[in-house]
């Protein structure tokens, strides 16, 4: 299973930081993704992270503002987003596949949590 958290209103240009908790599984051998899914818009991925957390994937259109990490101690995978635009608002989910490859492809993901909702205001 797989919680998200921490969406929320914030002012374009502000940050929020995502929490993904993971129970029921061994969440240190899993590759972590997320994805975001905005109003009319198909699910589209944002960033992956590998099961060591050493290495990370970008969209393009968050390279530079967003970065994953993961503590796998608790079982959680983070999203730090700073300057936040409008265009990122979404619902944001999480998403666990056992291969690090072929990362953008949401079919290709296991299991997902519920999703968390992220509004950037102009």
């Amino acid at each position: 299973q797989l919680q998200a958290s921490g969406g929320g209103l914030v002012q374009a240009g502000g940050s929020l930081r995502l929490s993904c908790a993971a129970s029921g599984l061994t969440f240190s051998s899993y590759a972590m993704g997320w994805f975001r899914q905005g109003p009319g818009n198909t699910r589209e991925f944002v960033a992956a992270i590998s099961w060591s957390g050493g290495s990370q994937y970008y969209a393009d259109s968050v390279k530079g503002r967003f970065t994953i990490s993961r503590d796998n101690a608790k079982n959680t995978v983070y999203l730090q987003m700073n300057s936040l635009k409008p265009e990122d608002t979404a619902v944001y989910y999480c998403a666990i596949k056992r291969r690090y490859t072929a990362l953008t492809e949401s079919p290709l993901y296991d299991y997902w949590g519920q999703g968390t909702q992220v509004t950037v205001s102009s």
